[in-house]
């Protein structure tokens, strides 16, 4: 197969123009599973946040204007009058020249307007003596103060983190609709890749690939499925293939790519259905046999065999894309850190290089970036590399100094 080389951007307008990376589905989940999901709705809140007046802190409810003169030479004495605990329903009410001893967290009673601190105070017996003064709703969290009833706490396209799970449960939901989780296949090819955990024979090495990107397709908000090893067998290749196409709507293979002979998989994307490949590799360093196929609507990234070339062009090409069918925007700020090269970094002339560099952080919090001399396959470029920085093929390399902007493997 006659390859034509093109540039990132190139491949992606090519990838757009035949594939459209949109949500694939919308679902009801528990907001117990709901965590890095995508809502498709706006959340209202259909109760008030908190639901009732309640103090913020251990101390006595009170009429705001009978503490107005207190101080720590002239306290304030009011007869305390009962206590409300956090989850109690007091019928307790807060009179003139009256208190009530209040905990956290517990409803304020009719009458009170302001709660003094407990470390403001000092009680004797049925009595308290007030040494600081407190203004109307002092030390009081007012109903409908977080979330009012009717106002939209969590708008649709809303990623839900930890705090947003914080949200949903305060407003008591349990069901929330969400962009469906793209199912993506992920397959391991190559003769010469073990499981991890089983014995390793001469000439073979573990996969580190499927586990790589597994975790990576995760990351996108995608739902990765995992196949078994497959070897550099036409059929066995297309029969996988096939497979994973019907149980999944994105395929992400890796090896099987280069020119050699055992690598097939360009010549089998083209017999599996139309338009077949559509981008036959790219003028990058690393990741040039890159293929791109779709194959009746669906996509498959045919990624190079070896794990930083194959986790490089993931985030090139394959991020962005996971992360709009996923409902999220293309390009994850999480993923990209300024910094200045630590020293001079070089390319591979005439082509367009993502050089490998690790991060240092300064005393001042800026990052210094350090290339890592390395060959694609090296296993070590993958654990000691935070990132890769672009340098364009006019550029012979990038000045120390510079500022880069570094595409990171996995995020900060």
């Amino acid at each position: 197969m006659l390859r034509k080389f093109v540039m990132p951007e190139e491949a992606m307008k090519v990838i757009q123009k035949n594939f459209r990376a949109i949500p694939v589905g919308i679902e009801t989940i528990s907001t117990a599973d709901a965590y890095g999901r995508v809502l498709t709705e706006n959340i209202v809140s259909s109760v008030d946040v908190p639901p009732f007046d309640r103090s913020k802190v251990d101390g006595y409810a009170v009429v705001s204007s009978d503490t107005f003169k207190a101080n720590e030479l002239k306290p304030v004495k009011l007869k305390v009058s009962g206590h409300v605990s956090a989850g109690e329903v007091s019928r307790l009410k807060v009179k003139r020249g009256f208190t009530v001893e209040i905990a956290t967290g517990a409803p304020l009673p009719r009458g009170a307007d302001a709660v003094v601190m407990l470390e403001n105070a000092h009680r004797e017996d049925d009595g308290v003596e007030i040494y600081r003064s407190v203004t109307p709703g002092e030390n009081v969290l007012r109903r409908g103060f977080d979330i009012k009833l009717g106002e939209v706490a969590l708008r649709e396209s809303q990623q839900i983190g930890v705090r947003e799970l914080g949200v949903l449960a305060a407003i008591g939901l349990t069901k929330i609709k969400v962009v469906k989780q793209p199912r993506v296949a992920v397959i391991s090819t190559g003769n010469e890749l073990v499981e991890p955990g089983k014995s390793l024979s001469q000439a073979k090495i573990y996969d580190i690939n499927r586990s790589t990107i597994a975790t990576s397709v995760s990351e996108c908000g995608c739902k990765p499925i995992i196949f078994d090893i497959i070897r550099d067998d036409v059929n066995i290749i297309k029969s996988s293939l096939k497979k994973a196409l019907k149980v999944s709507d994105i395929v992400i293979t890796s090896g099987a790519t280069s020119a050699g002979v055992e690598d097939v998989i360009p010549s089998i994307l083209n017999e599996l259905g139309k338009p077949g490949v559509i981008v036959g590799g790219l003028s990058t360093k690393p990741g040039k046999p890159t293929t791109v196929a779709v194959v009746n609507g669906k996509i498959i990234f045919a990624l190079p065999g070896h794990p930083t070339s194959a986790l490089t062009v993931f985030n090139l090409l394959v991020r962005p894309l996971l992360r709009r069918t996923a409902g999220l925007s293309p390009e994850a700020r999480e993923f990209l850190v300024e910094a200045q090269a630590a020293v001079r970094i070089f390319s591979a002339k005439g082509r367009r290089t993502y050089a490998t560099v690790r991060l240092e952080r300064t005393s001042s919090g800026k990052f210094l970036a350090y290339p890592i001399p390395s060959e694609s396959g090296a296993i070590t470029t993958l654990a000691k590399a935070d990132g890769s920085i672009e340098i364009p093929e006019t550029r012979e390399f990038v000045e120390k100094g510079e500022l880069v902007r570094v595409h990171l493997l996995t995020s900060l």
